[in-house]
C-alpha cells in the first residue's frame, strides 16, 4: 500500500500478479431505503402494494459491461464476491454464481412475510396477483408479504453484513464501483478493506470521502473501465 493521498489510474500499478481474494462492490445506490409497499403506515393503505412490482424496472433492466466483467471474474480463478445494494438480480444474471454475490439490501427477486419470516418467490407472489389477488396473503399464516427487500427504517440484515465485511477484511483487493461511497454502514467496507492491508480502487465519477484511503481512483466511465480493470487482472491470473 502506497502512502494516503498518493492514488495512481490502475494502468500505473504493478499488481505483480492477479490477486487471490477480490472483493467488488456497488456500495450505495438509487434502490436503497424502498418505500415499503408491504406494510400498512397511517392514513395509507395496502391497495396494489405487491401489484406494483408488476410494472417494476428491474424485470426490464439488463446487465450491462460491468456486470458481464465482474461475472468474467467471479467464474475465474480469482476468488471474487461481488457486494451490491442494487436489488435487480443483475450480477446472478450476467452470470455471477448467485453464491458469491452478496445483497445487502436484499432482493426484488423474493418475498418475505412480515410474520412468520416465510420465504417464496416473487414470481409466485405477482402469479397470484394475475390471477386476481390484489393482496396475497402469505400461504403458510396469512400474514403481510413484502418484498425481500431493505426499507426504510430497517436495518441491514446482520448476517449479511457480517460477510461482507468479512469479504472485504479477506481480499487483497477492493473495487468500490460506482459509488460516492457515502451510504453507512455499507461504504464503511471499503476502511475494512483498506484497513487490512488490501489495495483499494475506487471507479467513480466523482471524489469520494474514501479517496485519500484508495491505492488508485479511476474517472473513467463504470462500462469502460471495470471490462478494462477484469482483463488486466485475468491476464495477470495467467502468468
Amino acid at each position: 500500500m502506497q502512502r494516503r493521498g498518493e492514488a495512481r489510474r490502475v494502468e500505473e500499478l504493478n499488481y505483480g500478479k492477479a490477486p487471490v481474494r477480490l472483493c467488488a462492490g456497488r456500495l450505495d445506490s438509487d434502490e436503497v431505503a424502498e418505500e415499503p409497499p408491504g406494510l400498512r403506515r397511517p392514513g395509507r393503505g395496502r391497495e396494489g402494494a405487491l401489484a406494483n412490482r408488476l410494472a417494476h424496472p428491474a424485470w426490464a433492466a439488463e446487465p450491462n459491461p460491468a456486470h458481464l466483467a465482474l461475472a468474467r471474474l467471479a467464474r475465474s480463478t480469482i476468488s471474487t464476491q461481488v457486494i451490491t445494494q442494487n436489488i435487480d438480480g443483475l450480477h446472478q444474471r450476467a452470470g455471477t454464481p448467485p453464491g458469491r454475490v452478496i445483497e445487502l439490501h436484499g432482493t426484488i427477486s423474493g418475498v418475505v412475510c412480515t410474520g412468520c419470516g416465510d420465504r417464496t418467490a416473487m414470481t409466485d407472489a405477482l402469479a397470484r396477483v394475475r390471477a386476481g389477488e390484489d393482496d396475497p396473503p402469505c400461504t403458510r399464516c396469512g400474514g403481510i408479504l413484502k418484498s425481500a427487500t431493505i426499507m426504510f427504517g430497517e436495518a441491514l440484515e446482520p448476517a449479511v453484513f457480517k460477510r461482507a465485511a468479512a469479504a472485504a477484511a479477506g481480499c487483497d483487493l477492493m473495487l468500490a464501483v460506482g459509488s460516492t461511497l457515502i451510504v453507512e454502514p455499507a461504504a464503511s467496507l471499503c476502511a475494512i478493506a483498506a484497513e487490512a492491508g488490501a489495495a483499494l480502487v475506487i471507479v467513480n465519477r466523482d471524489p469520494t470521502p474514501y479517496d485519500t484511503a484508495a491505492t488508485a481512483i479511476i474517472r473513467d466511465p463504470i462500462g469502460v473501465a471495470v471490462p478494462r480493470i477484469a482483463s488486466q487482472l485475468l491476464a495477470a491470473s495467467r502468468v
